[in-house]
């Protein structure tokens, strides 16, 4: 079980009965381009990881990593229910690089985010301290009220990340918010359509690297508003508010 300091982390009060809207932010491939780097040195610690905790070679270690994360959304997953390995050794390992040499982020990304009005929240599958670390070296850390993140996606024995339904109601209920206040911005269309289940407004960040984006033209009826930059979605925020 993590401890509770670990499941979540406040930068910011949260105010549920605040008029304006609340945003929730994917992190990777959404608020920075993790595919310029970032994306190949947590896959290159995932495979000396499952090396080294399943002594496994590495083409066996990057098969299971590539085969847990499309059955279940996230590699930790498979690695815990298969193997039993602790999910906060995992993410450790996974994460053991210098994250703040290998961030890239679009330009006028602060300014862009202080246009959005209403509170800002991140839901990410990646781990609490990764983010805090993105965030940070970004420099927008200050948007942003909470972070939700892998850690805080456990439920009894099991984690239901990102694009799991129980997740986003779990979400909801734990932000004692209603549907109609949100809009949830994603760069995986797989991820906004159980947010739209509910009723939350959903966004598809575009990116040219995030798999499927390049195979599939066009916006499912699922999705809301398409954009490619953050600047885009605070010009087009009008549309959805």
């Amino acid at each position: 079980m993590w401890p509770q300091s670990l499941r979540y982390q406040n930068l910011i009060a949260l105010r549920p009965d605040h008029p304006h809207p609340i945003w929730l932010f994917d992190l990777d491939n959404t608020l920075h381009d993790a595919s310029k780097g970032i994306f190949d040195q947590i896959h290159r610690c995932m495979i000396k990881a499952i090396q080294d905790l399943l002594d496994v070679d590495a083409a066996q270690a990057d098969r299971l990593r590539v085969d847990y994360w499309r059955r279940y959304g996230a590699t930790l997953l498979g690695m815990v229910r298969h193997h039993q390995i602790c999910p906060h050794e995992f993410l450790a390992r996974a994460h053991d690089f210098d994250v703040t040499a290998y961030i890239h982020h679009e330009p006028g990304l602060d300014a862009a985010l202080a246009r959005l009005p209403g509170q800002k929240i991140i839901l990410t599958n990646a781990p609490l301290q990764y983010a805090r670390t993105v965030l940070y070296g970004v420099g927008i850390h200050r948007h942003f009220q909470k972070i939700l993140s892998i850690e805080s996606m456990q439920r009894a024995l099991y984690f239901r990340p990102k694009p799991s339904l129980a997740l986003m109601q779990q979400t909801l209920a734990r932000l004692q918010i209603h549907p109609a206040q949100c809009l949830f911005i994603d760069d995986t269309r797989i991820n906004l359509k159980s947010a739209a289940q509910l009723g939350i407004r959903t966004i598809l960040f575009a990116h040219p690297e995030t798999p499927g984006n390049r195979r599939w033209m066009g916006r499912p009826p699922y999705v809301n508003l398409s954009v490619r930059s953050i600047r885009e979605l605070s010009q087009r925020a009008h549309e959805l508010l």
